[in-house]
């Protein structure tokens, strides 16, 4: 479980990027926030990770606050950024192997490693490749097997879609479908309105630091949620122009 409570984080700059936030996903459902550049998204995701402490409000994993059990609440979560960074010079193998350890997992073996990367969909020729001759969309699913494999209760994506082909992105929404339903809660943080119409259970929208907008699948299928997500974005250009000229 993923929960944000009044959640607000302004910087030093006093750019306030988060503005009294409540959010809760839950074990088994997959939210998709969507929003503009600015909006607010990564600053969410930083406060999760506790990348950042907020100004106010609370940041709870699995009911335990991050901010004062930090290395508690990093059992539980798992994330898969834009640009996955991870050992060029390793194989996929051997970066499976590397963060599983370091995640506290010893005792894993290469069929483990093995049976994790096809269950995201890495072609077995690669298992013992170095990751610098990957794709994006290989490496993209390397850094999932490796939130696989740590098998924590809650997964956060940020931009995972990005640069990916039509295949690559159809694979990993399945994978995320299979991860629900094992009864993992997933944030994904995007701008992928066709992949959000298709697999999110619940979606969010964010505006200059605000969650403007949430509706459940239901929801968002009757009220057209395309044609909700393209007004907002044609208020946050007309709002953005407006102000660069000032």
């Amino acid at each position: 479980m993923l929960k944000a409570v009044e959640l607000s984080k302004r910087y030093e700059d006093g750019h306030l990027a988060l503005d009294a936030l409540n959010l809760e996903i839950k074990s088994g459902e997959i939210f998709f926030l969507l929003g503009a550049n600015g909006a607010g998204k990564t600053t969410t995701i930083n406060l999760f990770l506790n990348f950042i402490e907020p100004s106010s409000g609370q940041v709870l994993i699995n009911d335990i606050d991050v901010v004062k059990n930090p290395l508690e609440t990093k059992k539980y979560v798992s994330f898969v950024s834009e640009n996955v960074m991870l050992y060029g010079n390793f194989s996929a193998r051997q970066n499976l192997d590397f963060f599983a350890k370091l995640g506290g997992k010893k005792d894993l073996t290469k069929q483990d490693y093995y049976n994790v990367m096809r269950s995201v969909g890495l072609q077995e020729a690669a298992f013992e490749k170095k990751l610098k001759t990957f794709s994006k969309g290989m490496r993209q699913k390397v850094g999932l097997a490796i939130a696989i494999i740590k098998d924590a209760d809650n997964i956060i994506l940020d931009e995972p879609t990005s640069g990916l082909d039509p295949k690559s992105a159809s694979e990993l929404m399945q994978i995320l479908i299979n991860l629900k339903n094992t009864g993992k809660s997933i944030l994904m943080c995007t701008h992928d309105i066709f992949r959000a119409k298709t697999v999110a259970d619940r979606v969010g929208i964010m505006k200059e630091g605000r969650l403007v907008m949430l509706r459940d699948k239901e929801q968002f299928l009757t009220d057209d949620l395309e044609k909700i997500y393209l007004n907002y974005m044609q208020e946050a250009v007309m709002f953005n122009d407006t102000t660069s000229k000032i």
